[in-house]
């Protein structure tokens, strides 16, 4: 056990646990725009879903909390691992390279993922209040009141595209950390990365027009 302790003390250890919470949010937001976009077969086929969703009971309970863990242990050791980078190397480089994956997409992980952690805490907590006000109502008529704030509606989608960054490179780096990165696959691997990154920023994105329209 003392070597498992020792390995995430280290910060490969630690790039580790990122690159393994990293890729559960990323399955996470696959699975989770597939269902979402149930919206566009209609309210019913929508709320339909979401009832289906429900009734796995125990098995939605343990992938919520496996999410929540994953959720901690990810922005617990990003924030160790940002303090750590930053004392190592306090004065920036002074040539900038983008090679190796150092885009604006890797440069601003730390911040993007701040980001992405308010606009979780937001997003929850209005689809919260939203149910809370609405007993009896349908999920997809949370949503449209949801959404149908103008303020709420813009940040939303501001967020869908600070998410498609941060998705951007931390699909590539996730390879790249567990050492499925290859020079021969990189270019595919890049490329896959951006390709995953814009169908999350532009599925999620769309879904409040489609709610729109559907109204």
């Amino acid at each position: 056990m003392n070597w498992l302790v020792m390995t995430f003390k280290t910060s490969l250890g630690k790039k580790l646990l990122m690159a393994v919470t990293g890729m559960i949010f990323l399955l996470f937001l696959a699975v989770h725009l597939i269902g979402n976009l149930t919206i566009y077969g209609g309210e019913a086929a929508f709320n339909s879903y979401v009832e289906h969703l429900h009734a796995l009971g125990p098995l939605l309970a343990a992938a919520e909390g496996l999410l929540v863990l994953a959720l901690l242990v990810h922005v617990t050791f990003g924030t160790i691992l940002f303090f750590e980078n930053r004392k190592a190397r306090p004065v920036g480089y002074a040539v900038d390279k983008s090679g190796g994956g150092r885009t604006w997409s890797s440069r601003t992980m730390p911040y993007t993922g701040l980001l992405i952690l308010v606009f979780l805490l937001i997003h929850l907590g209005s689809f919260s209040r939203f149910f809370r006000e609405q007993t009896g109502g349908s999920t997809f008529s949370v949503m449209a009141g949801v959404f149908s704030h103008k303020g709420y509606l813009a940040f939303y989608l501001l967020a869908m595209v600070v998410v498609a960054f941060h998705v951007r490179h931390g699909l590539w780096s996730a390879f790249q950390t567990v050492g499925a990165s290859h020079p021969k696959y990189q270019p595919f691997i890049e490329r896959a990365s951006i390709l995953f990154a814009v169908i999350v920023g532009v599925g999620f994105g769309t879904l409040p027009l489609v709610i729109h329209f559907l109204r």
